[in-house]
């Protein structure tokens, strides 16, 4: 990730002509209709195979009656995934010029989350993270290589911040060998250690120089994923609600599971996208947060999706695992993205303490339906679906006491 330009003139606006190698120098702050590439948008497509297989050992080990192990796997595995991700989307907002190689270290980097997600069920039921291993490391030396040419390109500080970012990266690197060599039990403090190690990275390489990034185009990428990882849990869901119906004829039972699931995503997607977050981001400290924080965004909507998948299992008695638990499956997580999404994304536009209060106290009552037994997942729906129609309904008063308050001023204005 990379963070606000500390001076607009380090920044030059894109070349008109490509060829097939190009200077890497940073792309302007205040380019009109900065949107993202064709390129960018199969990248995404093809990171969201990973958290589709991610999700896929998650709701083994839920099912199974083993959800502490499973909840640890697929943090680190979604971890790789997002940090990948989401360095791309930060050097592409600055650096992106769209030549030959640029193009062909990205589809490196496409084949990297490949491999990665090809290895995410050897180590989830096996706890072999070799594959993941190679997979992340494949992704992580092409960002290397994308670093390494910005350095070529620049000079003074800003060569610099380029010469830490792949130092970083390939020291942090490095250190992931901890999860081939060390004992099994040991591995979660490698995984601690190093996530945190990843994050440090960009702190330390912008402590001087701080990379160029466009913010409506960096608010566009978090979107988009956000739109994907959400399509992801729909399509999860769906096949789960098909093979039930199919295999078991479980239609009365699976319909409020998929009602509620469904009304889940339509909520979550509506709740992100009210806001226009773009305005927000100014600050290092604003988009590092921003930035980081939509870990648990994307994690917890992808968790949404295998939650739905467990509930189903559980609903046609193929989980080992209980009604409650099941529910707790999608409730937790659900709960989990709309905290978040008003932490990061909606509080900072929310007027007064009632608009304030609905995300949080939404979240609260969706924990509190995990205890409803078999109705839990539509209950969660309806109450998601009510705090969009509440916060829809604050809004439309707020906006209409303003016009009237602007309308008595014209009247009294001399």
């Amino acid at each position: 990730m990379t963070s606000r330009s500390a001076s607009e003139s380090a920044a030059t606006p894109r070349p008109t002509g490509r060829g097939p190698l190009c200077r890497m120098t940073a792309r302007g702050r205040d380019e009109a209709h900065r949107v993202a590439s064709p390129l960018e948008l199969f990248f995404d497509l093809c990171f969201v195979v990973g958290i589709a297989q991610a999700g896929v050992q998650l709701v083994h080990a839920v099912a199974e009656g083993h959800a502490g192990e499973g909840i640890l796997t697929y943090a680190m595995i979604f971890f790789a995934i997002w940090w990948a991700w989401m360095n791309f989307t930060w050097f592409a907002s600055a650096y992106d010029n769209d030549d030959a190689l640029y193009r062909v270290v990205t589809l490196v980097q496409i084949a990297g989350v490949l491999v990665l997600a090809a290895g995410v069920s050897r180590a989830s039921g096996d706890h072999d993270f070799l594959v993941v291993w190679l997979g992340y490391a494949i992704m992580r030396f092409a960002m290397i290589a994308q670093w390494l040419r910005v350095v070529r390109s620049t000079e003074g500080a800003e060569r610099t911040t380029a010469l830490r970012y792949a130092g970083g990266v390939l020291l942090c690197q490095v250190g992931w060998l901890g999860l081939l060599v060390l004992p099994e039990h040991g591995r979660p403090w490698v995984f601690l250690v190093m996530a945190l190690a990843e994050l440090c990275v960009p702190v330390f390489a912008e402590k001087d120089f701080a990379t160029s990034w466009h913010p409506h185009h960096i608010s566009e990428r978090y979107g988009l994923f956000t739109i994907i990882v959400l399509g992801e849990t729909i399509a999860a869901a769906t096949v789960a609600v098909k093979s039930g119906v199919d295999e078991n004829d479980a239609l009365g039972e699976l319909l409020p599971i998929a009602a509620g699931g469904l009304l889940i995503v339509f909520s979550a997607w509506w709740i992100y996208f009210v806001v226009p977050i773009h305005g927000h981001l100014r600050s290092n400290r604003q988009s590092f947060l921003w930035g980081y924080g939509h870990y648990l965004i994307y994690a917890s909507a992808a968790a949404i999706g295998a939650g739905l998948e467990v509930a189903v299992e559980q609903a046609v008695g193929k989980a080992h695992i209980s009604t409650l638990a099941a529910s707790s499956a999608v409730t937790l997580p659900t709960a989990l993205y709309l905290l978040t999404v008003w932490v990061l994304h909606s509080r900072y536009f929310k007027v007064g303490i009632a608009q304030q209060a609905v995300l949080p106290t939404t979240a609260l009552l969706v924990i509190l339906c995990t205890f409803l037994g078999d109705r839990a997942v539509l209950a969660a729906g309806i109450v998601s679906a009510l705090a969009v129609a509440v916060g829809v309904t604050l809004t439309a008063r707020l906006v209409t006491r303003e016009a009237a308050g602007g309308a008595k001023r014209e009247t009294l204005s001399p």
